[in-house]
């Protein structure tokens, strides 16, 4: 039986690299950007409703439901071969209960969660932004032509709980707030791209894999994602090379950004997970 492990945490922060990175490893295989646990949240959902599975009594609704969102996850992974399985999703920490009902167990969760400085996250959206709307309208140009005509409102827009950051800075924190923090893994980007091989080493001693001579100075994109079904240029590219990375938002936001409240409270929590480790 293959063994699952999950990718989580803001968006822009690394994950691609690392799964990438992790790829390199002949026993893992990795996803891109993944939606099977909204396929679990969904048929959960759907049973819920439906009057035949109610009726049956729950007690075997239940244990027939689990079994199927099992086999859901599970089958995800049959076309490879390789033993060990990494899914990258930042709908994971939503939905740890979920996770160890279906794998058999809280021992069983392990969840590697990659995070980065917010204003860096921020930075990295903006310029993401600017990037492709030279050429092209941006979903949030047609959402709110309104806030998207200035760096502060598409901050505001990048934070807001229904969009990326947002969302998955809201679910880091309640993962945590939920008592999962021995489950989870913190990979800072910034250490990632400055002393791969020690973070690598973190994760292989958090996850008890055998440890694994990666190569930093090629890494082969394994992973591919069409970005503009995102409506972003090149939002899952890696570099081959894995090299340390300045701090971008100070050339990104100027200094009457930098001197909004907004952007003071952006500052207070840029760095929110060190609170937890």
């Amino acid at each position: 039986m293959k063994t699952i492990y999950m990718v989580a945490g803001l968006p822009r922060s690394g994950s691609t690299l690392l799964m990438n990175i992790l790829g390199q490893n002949p026993r893992f295989y990795v996803t891109p950007t993944s939606e099977v646990v909204h396929i679990l949240e969904q048929v959960r959902n759907i049973w819920d409703k439906n009057l035949a599975f109610c009726a049956m009594g729950r007690r075997q609704s239940e244990t027939i439901k689990r079994n199927v969102l099992e086999g859901i996850l599970r089958s995800y992974f049959r076309h490879t071969d390789r033993p060990v399985c990494f899914d990258k999703s930042r709908r994971w920490p939503e939905y740890l209960e979920m996770a160890a009902t279906i794998l058999g167990g809280r021992e069983k969760i392990k969840v590697i969660v990659a995070v980065r400085d917010l204003r860096d996250v921020l930075a990295s959206f903006e310029q993401a932004f600017r990037r492709t709307s030279a050429l092209s309208q941006t979903p949030f140009e047609k959402d709110d032509p309104i806030k998207s005509k200035t760096a502060l409102g598409r901050m505001a827009y990048f934070l807001d709980n229904s969009q990326n950051v947002g969302y998955a800075y809201n679910a880091i924190r309640d993962a945590a707030t939920r008592g999962w923090l021995d489950c989870m893994h913190f990979v800072e980007y910034d250490q990632l791209t400055q002393n791969p091989k020690g973070a690598m080493e973190d994760i292989y001693a958090f996850l008890g894999e055998t440890g694994f001579a990666h190569d930093f100075e090629n890494v082969e994109q394994v992973t591919f994602e069409d970005d503009f079904i995102y409506g972003y240029k090149d939002l899952h590219i890696i570099r081959q090379q894995v090299r340390p990375q300045p701090p971008q938002w100070p050339k990104v936001f100027d200094q009457t950004v930098q001197n909004t409240p907004a952007w003071k409270d952006v500052e207070e929590i840029a760095q929110f997970w060190r609170t937890y480790i």
